[in-house]
């Protein structure tokens, strides 16, 4: 956005706001604005100017019309959404990604700003709902990972780690993370089990919708449509019944680390094609990362494949 003048902005904005719903676009919003919040928290101490909320990024792949394949990014801190559109459809959402650094800031003695509550809240609160047996099931792990094992993949791999994974991670091109995250883990002082312990593959961990009763379903269903309602009406509605196409028995939820608020804890909820992450365990427990990702079709890769072999 800093290099546009504001008619540009407002356009890039026009563009973003199709692809969210009301919702979305607010939780976007705050999210850009809640920059300047953390750099007064970090007492301005970013010489290159880093916590800026218009350090956000605009990408268009291809030419956009409505008889072909293109895409686009809208991409800054905390914030990653992906959209490959095919004859004027939108056929591929993912990654969406929102973090909020502080997840919590206070407005005044009795409200706060909390720009991602619903997945913070309904997660804990399926864990609440749940028995001992079932949550014994769920519970990966009483110490959470220090951010989602998906981490910033560009695809997501076989037996992936919230850590440089040998064998998966060489030829990725956001090894930056790794030794920030090594550096945290040691700080924290967890141990290779603990982090075996969320280690992510095809194979779901945890409870399957399958074995929750209603109650606990209809809690699962809000939480993924936290996820979810923050897309366009129409397209929500259509992921839902793919999920449920694909039976909703059997998504698994899984956790790690604390069940109180200001306790680091981390969840994924995974089934075919289909994954949500969602960690909080950085800042004293303040700061969010979630994620929604299709791991057989991140970035429209199936369906561009399938539309330019049926083109040529």
């Amino acid at each position: 956005f800093t290099q546009m003048d504001r008619t540009q902005q407002r356009l890039a904005q026009a563009l973003v706001a199709t692809g969210l719903s009301r919702t979305g676009f607010v939780t976007a919003s705050t999210i850009m604005g809640i920059e300047t919040t953390l750099d007064f928290i970090e007492g301005w101490k970013r010489a290159d100017g880093g916590r800026d909320s218009r350090l956000y990024y605009l990408s268009i792949f291809g030419t956009p019309d409505s008889t072909s394949a293109w895409g686009w990014r809208f991409k800054g801190h905390h914030i990653s959404l992906n959209y490959t559109i095919v004859n004027g459809q939108i056929v591929a959402p993912t990654p969406t990604f929102f973090g909020s650094n502080p997840a919590e800031a206070p407005l005044s003695d009795r409200h706060s700003l909390r720009p991602l509550a619903s997945v913070e809240d309904l997660g804990r609160e399926l864990m609440h709902a749940l028995s001992e047996e079932q949550r014994a099931k769920v519970l990966l792990s009483p110490k959470a990972p220090l951010d989602i094992v998906s981490l910033n993949r560009p695809y997501l791999k076989e037996g992936m780690l919230p850590a440089f994974t040998p064998g998966l991670d060489e030829d990725v091109a956001v090894n930056y993370e790794f030794s920030t995250l090594d550096t945290l883990t040691k700080q924290r002082g967890m141990t290779m089990a603990e982090l075996e312990a969320v280690r992510a593959g095809s194979v779901p961990k945890g409870l399957a919708g399958a074995d929750m009763n209603q109650s606990q379903q209809e809690i699962l269903r809000s939480l993924i449509g936290a996820y979810l309602h923050k897309m366009p009406e129409e397209l929500a509605e259509l992921e839902f019944k793919q999920l449920e196409a694909r039976g909703m028995g059997q998504l698994h939820f899984a956790w790690a680390g604390g069940l109180e608020r200001r306790q680091g804890h981390y969840y994924r909820i995974q089934g075919p094609r289909f994954l949500v992450e969602y960690d909080n365990t950085q800042n004293d427990a303040n700061h969010i990362h979630s994620v929604w990702r299709d791991p057989e079709d991140d970035f429209g890769a199936n369906i561009l494949a399938h539309h330019y072999a049926m083109a040529h």
